[in-house]
């Protein structure tokens, strides 16, 4: 009602119309018509007649007249909000098709990355185990000077310069001593991933409660259903982010401890790096984070539009105890789920390292040891593609032509008022997010290493993230292109929605990207030879 309202202070502003030329009419006349199967009432539609629109004059008398007709339908019980979705717009045939394609590009992606990775990596191994080999012969080889060829036929060239006579060690090997060291801003990042987690979670959950929507009743016929189950959902996972945050940060902490257990000295994955302080308060700034940090950025976002709602008077405003219980409900269950949960996490038995009890005290849970001194990362000499801010914008634009069409649906029903139904679909999408997400980062993550850039974390991290980017342009060009909103009422609340959107899918594609770069890396550091 508000936007029609400013439609039509807009449309007598620009045509010069006052509230003097207006004239009042009232229908007279309406029928309620219900229509019912059985014992049960399935729709009421209320119509009025034309021909008793009359104009409101002074003195003039009314009569109004209502008419209730009962007439039988066979439409069931459980299809009488089938007359509020759009059918027709939901499951047109280019819905299908944007499936389909955004599932022929994983296809594609997948096999695409397994090729190359693989036959690269086969090289990688073969090349390092050369290496390997002839240092461990290096004094008393000379016998076989036979010459060693990879899967493609070519030979493995040595160097007589280096040690043995094998080819000086280049690519993400080098950085094996670095690559387990602990990102930059551990207890920020460890935050960070536990809150990731928990948005995965929650946004399964929900999509998963709104698909069984036949075991307990569609989730568009009780109005808020879907904000309920958000909520809740929010509150119990709140376990996974506290657990998420603590197991992390507790792998990664004795890297940059100096007073731990095997401690190295060293802090944030560079050289001449401040080690991190020992104790307690590191913990609890993790844990704190944790806590509140969505929670803290959510809430500014929406106190600033409810102050705005408050201002024009609108229907959006949320009641003060509304607030009330949504903070208790936070306080009192949220936030003892994520304590409980990072506490877990501190005192979880991590897995071991790898493959031959490499490491130490600690790199007992990393394949590799972490050496006490950064090794310098490359600047000059590396190409393009070595370089994460050239190649971060391409992943994530990868990642979101894979649901911008379903992006376009989602927008459509949260701003033309529409009932998004197709729970289905989003499910796929979410899956064809999640594979082509995992894809793109560990392709940027491997390039990184390739150019000894033993940073990854953040790097994979944004990977993932930078589809939020891509999410709130096309959110602009949704907004200029196809809606009609206008005014600072309309655009603040647009654009606020639209932060929050972008702001959590970022954290969420963030984490997914960090869990897959994290399992590839450790896999091609487990099955490689490190003295």
């Amino acid at each position: 009602f508000e936007k029609l309202e400013e439609e039509a202070a807009a449309h007598r502003a620009a045509s010069g119309a006052g509230e003097e030329e207006l004239k009042a009419y009232v229908y007279t006349e309406r029928t309620l018509t219900i229509d019912y199967n059985k014992d049960r009432v399935i729709k009421v539609d209320l119509t009025s007649d034309p021909a008793s629109l009359v104009e409101i004059k002074p003195g003039t008398p009314l009569k109004f007249r209502m008419f209730i007709k009962w007439q039988r339908t066979n439409a069931e019980f459980h299809s009488r909000f089938d007359r509020y979705l759009d059918h027709a717009f939901f499951k047109h045939q280019i819905h299908w098709f944007s499936i389909f394609n955004s599932f022929m590009m994983v296809m594609f992606l997948t096999g695409l990355v397994a090729l190359i990775l693989l036959r690269t990596l086969r090289k990688d191994y073969a090349r390092y185990s050369m290496g390997h080999d002839l240092e461990l012969a290096a004094g008393g080889g000379g016998e076989d000077d036979e010459e060693e060829y990879d899967d493609d036929g070519k030979p493995l060239i040595r160097d007589s310069h280096g040690p043995g006579g094998a080819s000086e060690e280049s690519g993400w090997k080098q950085v094996h001593g670095d690559v387990f060291r602990a990102p930059r801003l551990l207890p920020l990042f460890a935050a960070l991933l536990g809150t990731g987690w928990q948005l995965v979670v929650l946004t399964l959950g929900v999509i998963l409660y709104a698909v069984a929507g036949p075991l307990h009743g569609a989730v568009h016929e009780e109005r808020g259903e879907v904000l309920h189950s958000m909520l809740w959902s929010y509150v119990f996972s709140s376990i996974v982010a506290g657990y998420t945050s603590g197991s992390y940060f507790k792998r990664y902490f004795a890297t940059t401890n100096p007073r731990s257990k095997g401690g190295i000295g060293v802090s944030s994955g560079s050289a001449g790096a401040t080690p991190m302080p020992a104790g307690t308060s590191v913990w609890q700034a993790t844990m704190f984070l944790t806590v509140v940090l969505l929670p803290t950025v959510a809430a500014s976002i929406l106190s600033v539009l409810n102050f705005i709602s408050l201002v024009y008077g609108t229907i959006s405003y949320i009641p003060f105890m509304v607030i009330l219980k949504v903070f208790l409900i936070y306080i009192f269950m949220s936030v003892p789920l994520t304590i409980f949960g990072t506490l877990l996490g501190r005192h979880a038995k991590l897995a071991a390292g790898g493959k031959g009890g490499k490491g130490g005290p600690v790199g007992e849970h990393f394949p590799c040891r972490v050496n006490a001194i950064p090794r310098p990362i490359p600047d000059e000499g590396v190409p393009w593609f070595g370089r994460p801010q050239n190649l971060v914008p391409f992943a994530g634009l990868l990642s979101f032509g894979s649901i911008f069409i379903e992006l376009y649906y989602i927008l459509t029903s949260l701003w033309n008022y529409k009932y998004y139904h197709v729970y289905g679909f989003l499910l796929g999408v979410y899956a064809i997010l999640i594979v082509v997400v995992c894809m793109t980062t560990i392709i940027v993550v491997y390039f990184c290493l390739n150019a000894e850039n033993y940073l990854w974390q953040w790097t994979a991290f944004a990977s993932g993230a930078s589809t939020a980017g891509y999410v709130f342009l096309y959110g602009v060009y949704y907004y200029i292109f196809k809606t009609g909103m206008h005014g600072f009422l309309q655009t603040s609340f647009y654009f606020g929605y639209m932060a929050l959107i972008a702001l959590n899918l970022g954290l969420l594609c963030g984490t997914i990207g960090h869990f897959a770069a994290s399992k590839f890396v450790r896999a091609i550091f487990q099955n490689v030879k490190v003295d």
